[in-house]
């Protein structure tokens, strides 16, 4: 009897790992085609809490076209990613978690850095910017999830990827840290809702830069004509 019970709890665990594994590839393919993102999994029990990062490639400058936009014009911030594939709506607890992941790698990173041997005074180079942290999960967010997120100073993007549905994804939402006018990317990224006739009248969010719908700009995309190297993460 306590052999069978042993035998139960090790299968759920197994079970719990698998679908966590399953929705972190799924997460990291659907926000490369759909949101512009290169990501790797972490994974492990040294993840440090992160389970994807990466890069975010975007637009820089000031295109007039979607003709303009080629790879030589783009730039990239990092991501740090927190996959949650639960059947219960997403609380506050868990941004609350992120947060502390985020504010962790920044100091750590910061340590790491060579510059942080130099005297302040002798640092020329521009200050990078934070990471921006998406939390992905397979269920809704609360409203005291969204608020929290909407209150933090870190740039923040929630995603909800469904586990079925007429589109990939069901919900993004970016906080004022990230897409306001005074947030990191200036409010020059919009996430509209977009409908279209091939879903039988069901939408989607979509990510628009400057009035243009968002290519995905990522090093395996094809994007653009000028090579560029892929950075190591």
């Amino acid at each position: 009897m306590h052999f069978n019970r042993i035998h139960r709890s090790s299968e759920r665990l197994l079970s719990t790992v698998h679908r966590g594994t399953a929705f972190e590839k799924r997460a990291s393919s659907l926000l490369m085609e759909h949101m512009s993102m290169s990501l790797t999994r972490v994974g492990g029990s040294y993840d440090g809490g992160v389970d994807l990062i990466g890069w975010w490639w975007l637009p820089s400058g000031q295109p007039s076209t979607c003709a303009d936009w080629s790879i030589a014009n783009r730039r990239r911030l990092r991501i740090l990613a927190q996959c949650k594939a639960e059947k219960r709506k997403v609380g506050p607890a868990y941004l609350r978690e992120l947060e502390g992941v985020v504010y962790k790698h920044v100091a750590t990173a910061a340590l790491e850095s060579p510059s942080s041997h130099i005297p302040q005074a002798t640092i020329s180079t521009p200050t990078e910017p934070p990471p921006v942290a998406v939390l992905v999960s397979e269920s809704p967010f609360t409203r005291n999830c969204l608020l929290a997120a909407h209150t933090s100073l870190l740039p923040f993007l929630l995603v909800h990827l469904p586990p079925s549905g007429p589109g990939p994804l069901g919900a993004v939402f970016g906080n004022p840290a990230l897409v306001s006018e005074r947030g990191l990317l200036r409010g020059e990224l919009e996430i509209r809702w977009e409908r279209d006739a091939a879903m039988a009248g069901n939408g989607r969010p979509g990510l628009w830069w400057q009035g243009h719908p968002l290519p995905n700009w990522t090093p395996d995309s094809g994007v653009g004509t000028t090579p560029l190297i892929q950075p190591s993460l």
